[in-house]
Parts: C-alpha cells; structure tokens; sequence
C-alpha cells in the first residue's frame, strides 16, 4: 500500500508540475522565462543589458479604435513567443491620445514586458501621427525649460510614478531632424541634456537613456555632433532597413550587410562603451523572390553573435509611404522568417521584476 500511495503521490507531483507549465504558458510567461529568472548570470543590468544575449521587441501601430494591447496581442500569437519589448511614440503635446507618456495600454503591456518610449519634440497633426505631419516646437525651447511647467514635467512625473524602468528615447533620429526644422545639433544636445537633468531633478531615475539616430552615414558629420555624451546615454539605437525597392533604392541587402556598416561606425565614432539597439529594422519584400525575405529574418540568430553590443533588436510592422515600402511582417514568407528567429535561445533572456 505504501509503495501504491508512492506511485499516486509521484504521478500528481509529475502532473502538477505539468499543470503549473501549461499554467505559466498560458498566462505568457513562458517556461523559459522561468526557469532563466533563477540565473543570476544572465540577469540584466541597472541600463537594462541582458548579459546572454538580447531583447526582442517590435513597433506596432494603433489598431483602429484606439488600443494597442490587442495588435501587440495578436502579434504575439502569430510570433509564437511574448515580445520582450513594446516600442511606443508619443508627442509634447500634452494631450490624453498622443501626448501622454505610459498610457493605460502601455501600463497593461508593461507588466511583463519593457516599453520603450520615443518622445517627439512636436505635436502632431493627425492622431496617432497618421499621416506624418508635424509642428515642431524647436530645440532650444526645449532647452530654455520653457515647455517643462506645461508639458514636460507632468509626464516626467508620471514615468517616476510608473516605477519601473523604462527606455526613453529623445527624438528618434535626431540626424534626420535638422532639415525638418528642429534646430541646429548643438540646439539638440542641449535640449537632451535639459530633458535627461530635468527627469533626474523629478526624482524619476527609472528611466533608461537611448540617443538614436537613424544610422545613415551620409550623416556622419551632423550624427558626431549631436551626441550628447557617455555620460547622458545609457544605450545607442540605429534605425537601419533593406529599403529594397522602397524609398528608390534597388540593391538587395542582407541582414548583416543592412546593419554591420552603421553598427561598426557607431562603435569607432561615437562611442564603445554603449550598448546598441537596433531601435529599427526591417526589409521590404522581393516580390519576384518572396523568399527572400523569409531568409533576411531567419538569418538574424547567425549575425547577432557577431554584433555582440547589439542589445535590443526592435521590428517596424508598419507601412511606411511609397510603391514597395511594406515592411511588416504580418503574413507570408516574412512572417515565417521573422517566427523562426524570435525562436532563438539568444532572444530569451530573463525580464527584471522591475
């Protein structure tokens, strides 16, 4: 009888740590996630760098009546996998849809994921920033603290009452801004450094420094310039595509040839002692080799070993204006490709508690 009650109790051990799995999957956290929190070698660091390898998020748009939680879900279930990371924009308008740092949906999402926010130096014209339009409110007001009683320091004291960390991103390619109006580099570098004195002043010290630019080296000389510091920046992101057929261009490259030029120069230029993010990648199809992109995205566990301060590597799914420029990866050989690397023990790091 003992040796019977023995087999009994081992069985509903083994069937209740089969259940408490199911459980974890189903509630998104992933047995790899469980078991890897128990490894303190791969734990990430104050600046959010996870020591085995890297994160793995993405960009999506706004669905149609305002929520992000279900694209972001939705993407998920076609991935297979929970995203590390939501990547999100946000204006200095101030107002509740685009102008409000961390909103309900990014707090939901937050809870088991990173959120990284990009906060744009202009109010938008069209909501969700539709149609790409702009006003700029120009870096050296930004600089001068003239916008901080009305529209900085409210959101500032909303990341600080977040509590977790959060990636923030000050005008995403910057590089790219200049002829849009903002202002001059030394203009920026000042706005940046008001802006990253001003959360400290708050008291909001959970926030996590990314400087991007968009990595074209046609802008070596103005990306130079408009780096604010080692001692501002806590990462480094890059926005760098296979505009393949998108944009004019009409020369096919790979993963590795799409981001090895600009990751290189940035580590030789700007700064070595910075992790990276690829803050944005994609390819555009081949339509007349559908393969091809297929093989972009399957390619990416092979290269990310070889860019090992690449930290972070955050998909654009979403359109962006012109013939051939679809860059999401919503179905087809893209999807399939894109699924296959996210599958990759190098993009299944532990989350922090906080």
């Amino acid at each position: 009888m003992t040796g019977s009650r023995h087999a009994r109790g081992t069985a509903a051990g083994r069937l209740a740590a089969a259940l408490a799995v199911v459980g974890a999957l189903t509630a998104g956290i992933g047995v790899w996630a469980t078991v890897a929190e128990g490894d303190d070698r791969c734990a990430p660091d104050s600046r959010l760098v996870a020591p085995c390898g890297a994160w793995w998020g993405a960009y999506l748009p706004y669905d149609q009546d305002g929520s992000l939680t279900r694209p972001v879900h939705a993407f998920e279930r076609k991935i297979g996998r929970r995203l590390d990371l939501v990547y999100t924009y946000h204006d200095m308008s101030g107002s509740a849809l685009d102008g409000t740092l961390l909103t309900d949906d990014e707090r939901e999402l937050g809870r088991d994921r990173l959120l990284m926010l990009a906060w744009e130096s202009t109010v938008w014209k069209e909501p969700h920033h539709a149609g790409w339009t702009e006003t700029q409110l120009g870096w050296k007001n930004i600089a001068s603290g003239r916008y901080d009683a009305e529209i900085i320091d409210p959101q500032i004291r909303r990341v600080k009452e977040y509590g977790k960390r959060v990636f923030l991103s000050f005008d995403q390619e910057v590089d790219a801004r200049i002829k849009e109006g903002a202002g001059t580099p030394a203009e920026y570098v000042a706005a940046y450094r008001h802006l990253h004195d001003r959360f400290r002043e708050l008291g909001a010290d959970n926030v996590v420094w990314v400087w991007t630019v968009s990595g074209y080296l046609g802008m070596a000389d103005e990306m130079k310039r408009l780096y604010p510091g080692d001692r501002y920046v806590d990462w480094i992101g890059m926005d760098q595509y296979n505009y393949y057929r998108c944009h004019g261009t009409d020369t096919w490259r790979d993963f590795d040839a799409s981001q090895r030029p600009t990751y290189d120069w940035l580590r030789e230029n700007v700064s070595d002692r910075k992790p990276i993010m690829l803050a944005e990648f994609a390819t555009a199809p081949d339509p007349e080799h559908p393969e091809r992109q297929r093989d972009w995205y399957a390619e990416i566990p092979r290269v990310a070993p070889t860019l090992p301060e690449a930290k972070a590597y955050v998909h654009w799914n979403r359109p962006v204006p012109g013939p051939g420029c679809d860059l999401t990866v919503d179905s087809g050989p893209g999807l399939d490709g894109y699924r296959t690397a996210g599958q990759d023990p190098y993009f299944k790091q532990p989350l922090p508690r906080r």
